[in-house]
């Protein structure tokens, strides 16, 4: 929990021209993913076999780099099928759902307005944090430790002033850009009801579970900490697996742990689904083309390097650049240029990204 990097970190940790490679292959692939999906994948394709294409070929490639590293047979002596529901049972179910949702969006939505109404995500990342390590767990004193230092600090986030104001643009952006396209959809022609429902609305319900997922993550990446609350015992910090801290996975394997998770969640949902009732009436790869399989790999190898990314660099700048990588390309490709309303909704984005990573809250009192 301390701010200095252990030597161990410090050896594992790629190099600067490395990282720099990964954000620039993640902006390029959070920009072009909303693209590439609308223009390679047909509407008739079955969402789940799409969402169970991805996840199936992000444990390829986990494994993979696994094996690369020689780090394979250590992590899986060290799994546990218990921490693993744990960690990521219900982060892994929200993600299949949340995936899924953005699937049918991808198909709805032009490119950029995705790309800005999936940045919402920041808002409810920001809130589902803030509830879910600021709430309190009361079980039996059975198992007490020592007290940390950073206990209080995991169990309470805190939002700077200027993150909040952050928040408050994204709020503003979203707000404007959804109301904007689709009325503008509705007054030219298109169907605003069908833009609402099968775009805008599956966009900002995944943004909702992609924020409570990451929290959740965050939660269970680091120590399990419940507060024991008792008349006869003090605060403490208890571990409630095995009485010790809890290793921590690498971003490879909790990968392959929510992958394979949310994959049975989704095989579990095609026995009762109207997605099941397709896949078992046309087949699996109903309306695939050899160029569907290009949004699958590419959505795979992201996921990868978002678990990279976050762990070494953090992701603000992607986000911003991918938005503009976005909108270049559907200029370029689609001939397509912004709207009144996306360009209004981007600088607001894109300012309040850099305003919230740039100015985290600090502990006045620590810092003195």
């Amino acid at each position: 929990m301390g701010s200095s990097a252990t030597p161990s970190t410090a050896a594992s940790a790629p190099g600067r021209r490395k990282v720099a490679l990964y954000l620039a292959l993640l902006t390029l692939q959070y920009g072009a993913q909303p693209l590439i999906s609308k223009r390679f994948v047909r509407q008739e394709v079955i969402v789940t076999t799409l969402v169970l294409s991805i996840e199936v070929a992000k444990v390829i490639c986990a494994v993979i780099l696994l094996v690369a590293e020689g780090s394979l047979k250590k992590q899986f002596n060290n799994w546990s099928i218990t921490r693993s529901l744990t960690a990521s049972g219900l982060p892994a179910a929200i993600y299949a759902l949340q995936n899924s949702l953005l699937q049918i969006s991808y198909k709805n939505l032009d490119s950029l307005t995705f790309s800005i109404l999936n940045q919402t995500k920041l808002l409810f990342t920001a809130f589902f944090t803030y509830l879910i390590l600021g709430y309190v767990l009361v079980i039996p004193p059975i198992y007490i430790l020592q007290c940390i230092d950073d206990a209080h600090d995991l169990m309470k986030q805190k939002q700077s002033p200027k993150q909040i104001f952050a928040l408050t643009l994204l709020i503003a952006a979203a707000v404007l850009l959804s109301i904007g396209e689709s009325s503008s959809k509705g007054s030219g022609g298109g169907n605003s009801d069908y833009i609402l429902l099968y775009g805008i609305i599956p966009v900002t319900v995944a943004s909702v579970l992609s924020g409570l997922a990451s929290s959740l993550c965050q939660w269970a990446s680091q120590v399990v900490l419940v507060i024991v609350l008792s008349m006869k015992h003090p605060i403490a910090i208890v571990d409630p697996f095995n009485k010790m801290q809890v290793k921590k996975h690498t971003s490879y394997m909790m990968t392959i742990e929510m992958s394979f998770i949310g994959s049975m969640c989704l095989l579990a949902s095609t026995s009762q689904s109207p997605d099941g009732e397709a896949i078992r009436k046309h087949g699996f790869f109903h309306e695939w083309t050899l160029l569907t399989v290009v949004p699958v790999l590419m959505n795979a190898v992201g996921g990868i390097l978002v678990g990279l990314v976050t762990t070494y660099a953090g992701g603000g700048f992607v986000i911003v650049s991918a938005l503009l990588v976005t909108a270049l390309l559907q200029f370029i490709f689609d001939g397509k240029p912004p709207s009144l309303y996306c360009l209004i909704a981007l600088p607001l984005v894109m300012t309040s990204i850099f305003i919230y990573q740039k100015y985290p809250y600090v502990d006045r009192k620590k810092k003195d």
